[in-house]
């Protein structure tokens, strides 16, 4: 069982931040400018296949107990279960391959439910990059936090 106080993708997040100054500030004087490279094709269709094959949901259309999740979340808990933030391993291999502890998993709770249920959100390294199953990993929506 894995310690959880700070969601992965927060982690992630911090990196990023660092790309986008990077960006914003441009080069730096006396280094050399890099041309862009492009992703190549494969790669880039391979993952819109992915999360394709996954499908969507819109935040406003989830249960409320998920959105109850995804702030539990945010805030870095606490959580209601000690499961909720272990690392997910994908066996099922429903979403886009990832490396090991990518992704993490929290129960999404199930009014009367005896058990944790079967309602889960996944997270991924990415910011905004959640995954709703209702049905214990047989099928993955990825949460689209504008509609």
């Amino acid at each position: 069982m894995a310690d959880m106080t700070i969601p992965p993708r927060f982690k992630a997040l911090g990196g990023a931040l660092a790309v986008a100054a990077a960006l914003i500030a441009g080069p730096v004087a006396g280094t050399a400018s890099a041309t862009p490279t492009a992703i190549p094709t494969a790669v880039t269709a391979a993952a819109s296949v992915s999360v394709q094959s996954v499908g969507s949901v819109c935040y406003s259309a989830l249960p409320s107990q998920a959105h109850d999740t995804l702030n539990l979340i945010d805030q870095g808990g606490p959580f209601p279960y000690s499961q909720d933030g272990v690392v997910f391993q994908n066996r099922e291999g429903v979403l886009p391959q990832q490396s090991s502890g990518y992704y993490h998993e929290y129960t999404v709770i199930t009014p009367g439910a005896p058990t944790r249920g079967t309602r889960r959100i996944i997270t991924g390294e990415k910011s905004q990059e959640d995954y709703y199953t209702a049905d214990h990993y047989a099928t993955f929506r990825l949460v689209d936090f504008g509609c």
